[in-house]
């Protein structure tokens, strides 16, 4: 379920960079008026905080622990220690994934998957 999740969150990617492009813009033509923007450095600045807000690296590890998770498991006897390390860094790209995200319907997914998550967690105290 959670790499399905990631799947609905890269839908609204486009859609939330062109919002933040859009309100950055915005700001910057309330704030310091739209003739003395400098489009060089709105360029500039915008790649910066784009990097800054990609989410591409936490989805990209985020599907490894998923599959690690799934290795894992198959694996037999004793890896249930292990399985929750996987899930707690599961966890940890999920959260982030969330702080960058600033859009509603992404936040929502991000929701849905720490709920999975949880069920994973409580699966994994059974075993323990």
């Amino acid at each position: 379920m959670i790499e399905s999740y990631i799947t609905e969150v890269e839908r609204f990617e486009p859609q939330r960079l062109e919002t933040i492009k859009n309100r950055l813009r915005q700001n910057l033509i309330e704030y310091v008026g739209e003739n003395t923007i400098d489009q060089n450095r709105f360029e500039q600045e915008l790649i910066y905080f784009l990097e800054k807000i990609d989410i591409n690296e936490e989805k990209v590890r985020l599907r490894n622990h998923c599959s690690y998770f799934v290795q894992t498991m198959n694996e037999g006897d004793g890896v249930g220690k292990k399985l929750g390390f996987i899930a707690q860094e599961m966890g940890r790209e999920i959260n982030t994934i969330g702080s960058k995200s600033n859009h509603a319907e992404m936040q929502q997914i991000v929701i849905q998957m720490k709920d999975e998550l949880e069920k994973i967690k409580e699966q994994l105290l059974n075993v323990l």
